[in-house]
């Protein structure tokens, strides 16, 4: 792959300023054909897709029945109550799930830049990243999804602005998934594959996500807030799911534009030191 090419597949948002409108009803279509595609290929073994989307609701709903039994013995953890950590984890599990169903390659780029299957991208005039992103699904993560939205009618305020602010809290832990894990992703750009400390990082901030944030204390939840963003979505059942905490969504809100900002660029600037891996491969 030239440099000419990288150049002209970087700056495709520059070649039409001139029909914006047309620019995106085009972006908006083939994001959603993508995603059409993709879906269409998990379904095409439904035994498979049912059952491994199944088991991830299954392995979800344990943890749940734990927490439950955890709170029929302790009514309250540190002011955080059952409904509270329901929520938690359904903030979470959409999060993820709408992360990893569609652009679920946010956790492969590391792999994709170190095997230089990036050409197949660059060749093509579509906006490199959001290509790379949605041009994968997984199936198991349509069951996190499922899971969000039972916990969501079980337990949620089903009210138009309790469905408002569940989609938003659930938006809000997306943005932050898909883009940390870009961050984490493109150091590979750098020093080489970094597949497996970008799953351990990525892993790190999926985890604390599922805990309350009362139980850390000082250093822990400097952690949180400053160097794995799990804060801004673990407090969010308490912060905007209970009652809407205007300086802490203010900081969430920045927060995501502050990642998807960060993602972005670190992955174009990376895109400039990019080696082709001279791979023939075809994409539909």
């Amino acid at each position: 792959m030239s440099t000419e090419d990288r150049t002209n597949s970087a700056s495709y948002y520059s070649i039409t300023e001139h029909d914006q409108p047309g620019k995106l009803r085009r972006q908006l279509s083939f994001v959603l054909r993508s995603w059409t595609l993709n879906l269409a290929g998990a379904m095409e073994f439904r035994l498979s897709f049912l059952l491994t989307a199944g088991m991830m609701m299954i392995n979800n709903i344990v943890w749940i029945v734990f927490w439950g039994l955890y709170f029929n013995r302790f009514q309250v953890l540190n002011g955080w109550e059952l409904h509270d950590v329901m929520m938690l984890w359904a903030v979470s599990a959409g999060g993820f799930g709408l992360m990893a169903t569609f652009f679920g390659n946010a956790s492969r780029i590391a792999n994709i830049i170190a095997t230089g299957q990036l050409d197949v991208y660059l060749a093509q005039p579509k906006p490199v990243l959001l290509h790379v992103l949605i041009s994968r699904m997984s199936v198991s993560a349509i069951g996190d999804v499922l899971f969000a939205l039972l916990v969501f009618a079980i337990f949620g305020d089903k009210s138009a602005a309790g469905i408002a602010k569940f989609g938003l809290a659930m938006a809000i832990a997306a943005v932050i998934f898909i883009f940390f894990s870009v961050i984490v992703n493109c150091l590979a750009f750098w020093v080489g594959n970094t597949e497996g400390l970008s799953i351990q990082l990525f892993n790190a901030l999926l985890t604390f996500t599922t805990y309350p944030t009362s139980i850390f204390k000082s250093w822990g939840k400097l952690v949180l807030f400053a160097v794995i963003p799990a804060g801004f979505i673990s407090y969010l059942p308490i912060g905007l799911l209970r009652e809407i905490n205007l300086p802490f969504l203010i900081g969430a809100l920045a927060v995501s534009a502050l990642f998807v900002a960060c993602g972005t660029l670190l992955f174009y600037r990376g895109l400039k030191r990019y080696t082709s891996g001279n791979m023939m491969t075809l994409r539909r």
